[in-house]
């Protein structure tokens, strides 16, 4: 019953009728594939158990993370500017969180260096670097990146970041209150509606801090380029969602504090690794919101494995090797994956094994700069050559032989001869030539150049 209805939603929302388009109500479901592909994928479990093992990675890093960047801030006198973002991270927890809060600007006050030791601080920092590790794969998981970063970028990058990052924190909150404490904030607060505005002000700073390092960690932690755009949707919607469900948590907290009775002590740990894994699965949730703003090709298949058929395989490679030949002639070798995918308008883990195919085949490769150009002449490359290189690929096992059916390899034998002779002769380069023709006898660009400079 769900799924057919399920079914025709998606329908609706990526095949609207055309007496829509244009309209507000297409507009509307433009935006809608973005909610609907995360509820989506929240429902098929992967990111929900990603989230599940981030919290187990915190349970025992925790302690190392803290005792590191508010160790560095504490060498200079500022470890507790970072004490209200502790905080706001813990206020969901209810009455217990001013009290935790306390305990670990205790633990900090009290950590000393040479109570580490060397084995200690190779510990810590052996944590440190294995959880922003496994934050790192979840996130190259949302974004399909197989490569994770080498292990001494991974030390470098990651170190930096939890030394740098708590001192920025801190400069923009000094820098926060340096403002409001300034003489013209002062008298701007005695007068409505200023007063009110500095008042909301003051109390979504946190979370605008909390969007700042989500859109942060969107750009920087997974091993790909994102987009500045993407990675602050993202990071603004995360930032929202979790300070909407901090305070549903803290009325689930303060209205259940009765029937929380009856777990005793471990009333608190229960909620914390509640609050815990919501935040984890909101981060991930933004980051594949991130993602899909960026590619927007992936909204209806997700992480569905992603097949073209025949036909549509051959017009795609065609298409591909058109736009490069074109692209080639003018000397500005910009087509890479991604744009080829972004133009075509399709995703690029389906683009990818026609790539594959047309470089085994020696008809593309890839330049130092990531772009495709043609492996060799492009008057020397076949349309036959293109289709060739896609219809035969076989990416699984190959069948030793098939029992054959006399007519029906003849009828299969007379197509392909008919299809080889209509081709016959017939170069990519020609292609493109001709459409160079057609395209400036009527006063236009050609398809290639025009969009290569999209």
């Amino acid at each position: 019953m769900i799924a057919p209805l399920l079914a025709r939603l998606e329908h609706w929302l990526f095949e609207p009728p055309e007496s829509i388009i244009g309209r507000p109500l297409w507009k509307l479901t433009r935006i809608l594939r973005y909610p609907y592909a995360l509820i989506r994928d929240i429902a098929r479990g992967e990111l929900t158990l990603r989230g599940m093992s981030l919290v187990y990675t915190t349970l025992l890093s925790i302690v190392p993370i803290i005792a590191l960047s508010f160790s560095v801030l504490k060498g200079l006198g500022y470890h507790r500017e970072l004490e209200p973002v502790l905080y706001s991270f813990l206020e969901p927890l209810g009455d217990r969180a001013y009290e935790i809060t306390q305990q670990v600007m205790s633990f900090v006050d009290n950590v000393q260096g040479g109570v580490l030791g060397s084995i200690g601080l190779i510990f810590l920092l052996y944590y440190l670097i294995t959880t922003v590790q496994k934050v790192e794969e979840s996130f190259n998981f949302v974004w399909r990146v197989e490569q994770p970063r080498s292990i001494g970028r991974r030390f470098s990058e990651y170190l930096s970041v939890m030394v740098v990052g708590p001192a920025v924190i801190v400069a923009a909150l000094g820098l926060i209150a340096t403002l409001g404490s300034t003489t013209f904030v002062e008298t701007l607060s005695h007068y409505r509606p200023f007063d009110t505005m500095l008042l909301i002000l003051g109390r979504i700073t946190p979370y605008l801090l909390v969007s700042g390092v989500f859109t942060f960690m969107y750009g920087f932690v997974p091993n790909t380029k994102v987009r500045l755009r993407a990675a602050l949707i993202g990071g603004v919607s995360a930032g929202a969602a979790w300070a909407f469900s901090g305070m549903v948590m803290a009325q689930f907290v303060a209205s259940t504090s009765t029937t929380m009775v009856i777990y005793a002590g471990f009333a608190f740990v229960i909620v914390a690794l509640i609050w815990l894994y919501v935040s984890w699965l909101i981060l991930l949730l933004g980051a594949q919101l991130a993602f899909y703003v960026q590619n927007p090709q992936y909204l209806r298949p997700g992480r569905e494995v992603i097949t073209l058929n025949s036909s549509m395989r051959e017009r795609v490679a065609l298409s591909i090797m058109y736009l490069i030949v074109c692209d080639y002639q003018t000397a500005k070798h910009s087509w890479t994956a991604n744009r080829l995918a972004e133009h075509l308008d399709l995703p690029g883990a389906a683009l990818t094994p026609i790539m594959n195919a047309l470089e085994q085949r020696k008809l593309l490769l890839v330049a130092e700069d990531d772009s495709w150009v043609p492996a060799r002449d492009p008057h020397t490359i076949e349309l036959s050559d293109v289709l060739d290189a896609v219809r035969h690929d076989t990416p699984g096992p190959r069948l030793s032989k098939c029992r054959d059916v006399a007519p029906a390899v003849e009828a299969a034998r007379v197509a392909e001869q008919a299809l080889q002779n209509s081709l016959k002769g017939k170069t990519v380069a020609e292609l493109v030539e001709q459409s160079n023709v057609v395209h400036h006898t009527h006063g236009h660009h050609m398809p290639g150049q025009h969009a290569s400079n999209q």
